[in-house]
């Protein structure tokens, strides 16, 4: 089945609970972390997964765009984070698998992300501590970037390294997701599919999930 994962980072900060439980039908929460120093820009931290973890049930999708995430990984899962992923460019190949383990060390899910200039073969040094590889297929910072049509031919190679060495991980696809780019993602290989703009803007939000679905 084709996960789907709004990113929080298009909703309504305002309103963030009402905007987290609009998302009721989808898979996870996807919650984007950026420092203003691995990307240019500054999102939000601990105090924020704090806060939303009571109010819904889905599991937490935490993308650390930070540098050196192995600092703040094992906080995040203690905020309340079930999955946290970490940019194999933060930092050196040992201390990103030192972040990886000490999220599993917390019993919470790992993963890795590829920037779109990092090439596919750069996950085979994390794939076994893997639980999710996301690719992204925008420059991480800032999200209502235009999907890259170019980014699929990596899709493709990293399901290819997942169905070979580790197919029990799952490989999602994060940055200009919508109704026309959901399914070249999935053809690829993708099954979790991060979607901001185009679910928050939707008039029916459940709809456009099950429509992102295919």
């Amino acid at each position: 089945m084709i996960k789907i994962a709004p990113s929080i980072l298009s909703a309504d900060f305002a309103n963030l609970q009402r905007d987290i439980q609009r998302i009721h039908s989808a898979d996870y929460v996807h919650v984007d972390v950026m420092d203003g120093l691995f990307v240019p820009n500054i999102s939000i931290g601990l105090p924020v997964v704090q806060c939303i973890r009571p109010v819904t049930d889905l599991p937490l999708d935490v993308h650390l765009m930070i540098d050196r995430p192995v600092r703040y990984a094992g906080q995040f899962c203690d905020a309340g984070a079930d999955l946290v992923t970490c940019h194999v460019e933060a930092d050196t190949e040992s201390e990103i698998l030192r972040a990886l383990s000490d999220i599993h060390n917390h019993g919470k899910r790992a993963g890795v992300v590829l920037k779109p200039g990092t090439p596919a073969s750069a996950v085979l040094p994390f794939l076994d501590a893997c639980d999710l590889v996301l690719i992204m297929t925008v420059e991480p910072g800032f999200g209502g970037q235009k999907f890259m049509m170019e980014m699929l031919p990596k899709i493709q190679a990293v399901r290819q390294y997942i169905d070979a060495l580790h197919p029990e991980c799952e490989l999602e696809v994060d940055g200009g997701v919508d109704e026309k780019t959901a399914p070249l993602c999935i053809a690829a290989g993708a099954n979790v599919l991060v979607a901001g703009s185009a679910v928050y803007k939707a008039e029916d939000i459940p709809g456009r999930i099950a429509a992102l679905r295919g």
